[in-house]
């Protein structure tokens, strides 16, 4: 009698056990159970709500002396990029007969009459000036120092996020040749990195080499500038020589003076401050 209660007990606890789960036997959601073959029905996860996020704003470029030979080329790479470009000159509208010059919008101003770009400066992210003159040394020091304080201290104040500016390589003798030209470049660079310390570039180029438009006429100075650029790019070390090294300075590409200005001009992770030759050289190769 107590074996047949014994096993009694026995089939009840084996019967208990066989309705028990298991964990799950795969990463699917599944459970199994012992007492048969069934498979479950994995949970059901309510769909989770789209949350639209708007578009980021449009990158709002204006060039300082968009319609010259460096400023147009940074024109037409900052139009290839997608932005929206404005140019401000004192001749106003570029006289480059092709088709990106009518995506661009050409003010005509004066940066020596700094109240007249705070319409232009309205909702522009960056700004990227190419001003500069050649002449006597009271207006090279006018154009190239003075027009360019003037443009940055507006851009700051009236809140412009990031400014390039197109500034030159020190050449040795010809900075006493030129001696307004360069104290101007110096002037408006030292306004630039007080103004933007963080978000402040300044570009020093030596000779800019490409397809130059003079009246009409097209003088491709990328013939003599490209096969320097090839030799003096790899002979850095004789730039350092005294008074004569600053003239062996590589010339560069106005497609790469264009590319890394426009790259500056909007990459927030692009590093502020001086980038001689041999960096736009070297940031000019990415695309």
């Amino acid at each position: 009698m107590k074996s047949i209660m014994s096993l009694s007990r026995l089939l009840h606890s084996q019967s208990s056990l066989q309705r028990l789960y298991v964990v799950p036997a795969s990463g699917s959601g599944r459970f199994f159970t012992t007492d048969s073959n069934k498979v479950d029905e994995p949970f059901k996860v309510p769909e989770a709500e789209t949350v639209h996020v708007p578009p980021p704003p449009t990158e709002k470029l204006l060039v300082l002396g968009g319609n010259g030979f460096v400023g147009s080329n940074i024109c037409k790479e900052a139009l290839d990029r997608g932005l929206s470009v404005s140019s401000l000159s004192r001749s106003g509208r570029s006289n480059v007969n092709e088709s990106w010059a009518n995506n661009v919008v050409w003010h005509k101003g004066d940066l020596l009459e700094p109240e007249s770009l705070k319409d232009i400066l309205k909702d522009v992210t960056s700004v990227i000036s190419c001003v500069g003159a050649f002449g006597s040394n009271s207006y090279m020091y006018k154009i190239s120092g003075t027009a360019n304080i003037n443009a940055i201290r507006a851009a700051s104040e009236l809140g412009v996020k990031r400014f390039v500016y197109i500034s030159a390589a020190d050449l040795g003798v010809a900075n006493y040749l030129m001696q307004g030209y360069y104290e101007g470049k110096r002037a408006a660079e030292t306004e630039l990195l007080a103004r933007f310390p963080y978000a402040g570039v300044i570009l020093r180029p030596g000779f800019i080499h490409g397809t130059r438009k003079v009246g009409g006429v097209k003088i491709p100075l990328g013939l003599i500038g490209s096969p320097l650029e090839m030799v003096l790019q790899h002979a850095k070390p004789l730039s350092r020589v005294p008074l004569v090294g600053p003239l062996l300075t590589p010339p560069v590409s106005v497609n790469a003076v264009a590319r890394v200005a426009v790259r500056a001009a909007t990459d927030a992770v692009f590093p502020p401050g001086i980038i001689d030759v041999y960096g736009i050289l070297r940031h000019g190769q990415h695309k």
